[in-house]
């Protein structure tokens, strides 16, 4: 097997975890092979980790030098893309279809009375096309349900206005079966069959809403009436609307040619993402990433990065998508924002192609650079709270105790938002009687900077109390108050289902909302569930020891120094209380551990 250039492992190393289409280049940038993935990390990993059986294969993997991929919303949307990119760029390494077949379409024809049928050809005057669908039965089922739900003619004959008027056509069959209107012999007005067309049209482009309430309200009055034969009728077509409108986006040969645009952006890091539609089908994507040096706005961006994909793809087509209007765009393009339909689902896709990139690039970067990472959310974090220091050493308080028993608190340290356990504390709460959380976080506070006093060491940039205004008050009492010193304090806010949805700081606070997706909030979060994590399991670590030391007292024979070496030993009253004769025997010799055993196991066990 060839070793993949370390430029294709770090490629291979961002790809996401999701359905999409991969191409790989050659070295003098010619696609030499088109594939599909519903895991596209997972699939082009597989060709650089195993030696190939085929030769064909072995020799693809020796020649590619590049790739690139777009992501789908689908597996059905990765199928159509591979084969529009397969039949745009006949790549040396693809199968070839040889026989002309290709996937199915829909026509409306261009006559008088049209007809509409499935087809795999596609012949120019002939009529309105759309499709491909990558399953027939889709296209069986959709050509169904127009035909049931409107009486439109299927037979082949070229009928023409004049003829109807001259009555040059005869009723068939279809019409007594009423399975046709019998607009041959003018059974119904022109003006209803041009209406069955056009919301058969409806149907295909799925915006069949209100087709749908129809069909439902139609189907309430059945039942109600107990005609249930006619009301399965009518459920039989919802289901045949609802698959049908769970169909793919990169369909719908109507949409014709045009360029959607996404953007996004990271610190000052842009992203532009650009998806090239033909004839409904996405055959072009490309990304490109700016580097913001002054203060420009996303409107001068998103026009800058449109002209330079567009004229690196080559596209001039004037129908443009975008997520906002640009600004200085050409005034021959056709530029807009679509809001619904399959625009903006095509527009959807661009967004989730450049945040996809987005997010490439910035695991790639944090992966060569961690302090690249860290320095880009703790700036973040300075930014938001307004610290005259970026807050690379941070503290974080959190109390622990049931009902005012084993009263502890933990004191965790991130430095360059990485936990730095070597530097955690534990506290025993030794001046507060029952339960006082904040006299508890008052106490610890004041010990733990009291000691760094004493030793001269490094204060913290930031503290973080995981609770709301109390806790916050009671460090800057500790911190401020009792020891003079000022360091900047924050909280975290829950909602009323105790999830952090808040950062508190200043005094008075400010409630500062950060998204779940923020960087910030997740390192916020960390910390959080951090100091959570280490209070409480010192706390339930206290209180077994507690327990076990209060049964080891009642047990003849056991002294402090035994009771140190049981405690040192099962850490827990269930470890000791399920301990066989044995265990116990080879601890504490025969005679002693014989007693230990009996009176836990009449204590204790079941």
């Amino acid at each position: 097997m060839s070793n993949p250039s370390d430029h294709i492992k770090q490629l291979v190393a961002r790809l996401p975890e999701k359905p999409g289409v991969y191409q790989y280049f050659n070295k003098q940038g010619e696609i030499i092979y088109v594939g599909k993935a519903k895991n596209l990390r997972r699939r082009v990993s597989s060709y650089f980790q195993k030696e190939h059986e085929w030769l064909k294969t072995r020799q693809l993997v020796a020649h590619i030098a590049d790739l690139k991929y777009v992501v789908v919303d689908s597996e059905q949307d990765a199928f159509l893309l591979e084969n529009n990119l397969i039949k745009q760029y006949q790549p040396h390494y693809n199968i070839m279809l040889k026989d002309g077949k290709s996937y199915p379409s829909i026509c409306i024809t261009r006559e008088d009375f049209p007809r509409i049928f499935k087809t795999r050809k596609i012949l120019k005057g002939v009529g309105e096309y759309f499709g491909p669908y990558s399953y027939g039965n889709t296209v069986d089922l959709v050509v169904e349900l127009i035909h049931k739900l409107f009486p439109i003619r299927t037979c082949n004959t070229p009928m023409t206005a004049q003829g109807v008027e001259t009555h040059k056509y005869r009723l068939c069959l279809k019409y007594h079966l009423h399975t046709c209107c019998g607009i041959c012999e003018q059974c119904v007005p022109a003006d209803e069959y041009r209406q069955y067309i056009a919301r058969a049209k409806q149907i295909i482009r799925g915006d069949a809403r209100e087709i749908a309430r129809q069909l439902e309200s139609e189907m309430t009055a059945y039942a109600t009436r107990m005609e249930y034969e006619k009301a399965q009728e009518c459920k039989e077509k919802l289901d045949l609307i609802d698959k049908f409108c769970s169909k793919t986006v990169i369909s719908n040969t109507h949409l014709g040619e045009m360029d959607v645009f996404g953007y996004d952006e990271q610190d000052n890091d842009v992203f532009i993402a650009m998806l090239h539609v033909r004839n409904g089908s996405i055959v072009q994507g490309q990304t490109i990433e700016y580097r913001r040096h002054l203060d420009e706005p996303k409107e001068e961006l998103l026009a800058i990065g449109m002209m330079e994909l567009r004229q690196q793809l080559g596209s001039t087509t004037r129908e443009v998508l975008v997520p906002f209007i640009p600004d200085g765009f050409d005034e021959n393009m056709h530029i807009h924002i679509a809001l619904s339909g399959d625009k903006k689902r095509l527009l959807d896709l661009a967004q989730q192609n450049v945040r996809q990139y987005k997010q490439d690039k910035l695991k790639q970067a944090d992966k060569l650079n961690p302090d690249q990472r860290a320095a880009r959310i703790l700036g973040r974090l300075q930014e938001l709270l307004g610290l005259q220091k970026m807050p690379v050493f941070i503290d974080s308080f959190d109390n622990s105790n049931i009902q005012g028993s084993d009263p502890v608190a933990g004191c965790v340290v991130f430095r360059k938002a990485k936990p730095s356990k070597k530097d955690y504390k534990l506290f025993r709460i030794n001046t507060v009687e029952g339960q006082d959380d904040y006299a508890s976080m008052r106490e610890v506070a004041r010990r733990r900077y009291q000691e760094i006093i004493d030793e001269q060491g490094e204060f913290p940039d930031l503290i973080i109390a995981d609770g709301g205004l109390g806790q916050m008050n009671a460090i800057r009492e500790a911190v401020e108050q009792q020891l003079g010193l000022h360091i900047p304090i924050a909280g975290l806010k829950k909602d009323d289902k105790h999830r952090t949805n808040v950062l508190l700081y200043g005094f008075p606070p400010q409630e500062i909302g950060l998204k779940v997706t923020d960087e910030v909030f997740r390192l916020l979060v960390e910390i959080q569930d951090e100091v959570h994590r280490f209070a409480i399991t010192y706390h339930k670590k206290k209180r077994s020891k507690r327990q076990i030391a209060s049964q080891l007292d009642d047990i003849q024979g056991v002294g402090p120094a035994t009771k140190q070496k049981i405690l040192a030993h099962f850490h827990s009253v269930r470890r000791a209380g399920t301990a066989d004769k044995e265990e116990w025997i080879q601890l504490l010799g025969n005679r002693l551990g014989s007693v230990c055993y009996e009176y836990f196991r009449a204590n204790l066990t079941p």
